[in-house]
């Protein structure tokens, strides 16, 4: 306890300050989980294998280029999916005690909604066109099989609830941390 600070609030199991609600924890699980299988399905596009798409000449002729970008596609969107901890994880609202300058200090509220907010709504925004290709609204991909097309369908589909679960996480952590501590 430091004079400035003052005495510091008791936590959680997820070392919050107030307890996460359990749909909450087990959403910032499942939205990683949800992005993998398009992670995966993106992988073999690295080597030229175009999954049964029928793109001719839309893939990268070079190795050197395809890998690296496939592979840092799928690593960045895994990256960015796990983030959701962090609005039901105490790192969410004190920072590590590791990171330079911040370290150990709380996190405002807005510091994190913000981001999440944007983050959630831009990847609605991203996957809004999915939906409406599958009822020709918009520039649906063309297969070689319906069995292509519907292990494209099985392994993109979970990725359009990233943005709106993000959503609901971020209001969440709204609620619980602006709620004044008696």
């Amino acid at each position: 306890m430091t004079a400035i600070d003052g005495p510091r609030p008791t936590t959680t199991a997820h070392g919050t300050e107030r307890p996460v609600p359990p749909w909450a924890s087990l959403t910032a699980r499942a939205i990683p989980l949800l992005l993998l299988p398009q992670c995966l399905w993106r992988l073999p596009f690295a080597f030229g294998f175009e999954m049964g798409l029928e793109a001719e000449g839309a893939m990268p002729s070079s190795l050197w280029v395809s890998v690296p970008y496939v592979f840092g596609l799928s690593l960045v969107t895994e990256g960015l999916a796990l983030l959701s901890f962090g609005l039901v994880r105490g790192w969410g609202e004190v920072a590590p005690a590791w990171l330079p300058f911040i370290g150990g200090k709380r996190i405002a509220p807005f510091a994190a909604v913000v981001p999440a907010a944007l983050g959630g709504l831009g990847a609605t925004a991203f996957w809004a066109p999915v939906p409406l290709s599958w009822f020709g609204a918009g520039d649906a991909a063309a297969f070689s099989s319906g069995g292509w097309e519907t292990l494209a369908a099985l392994c993109i589909t979970p990725g359009m609830l990233w943005g709106p679960l993000v959503l609901l996480l971020t209001y969440s952590y709204y609620a619980r941390r602006s709620v004044r501590l008696p």
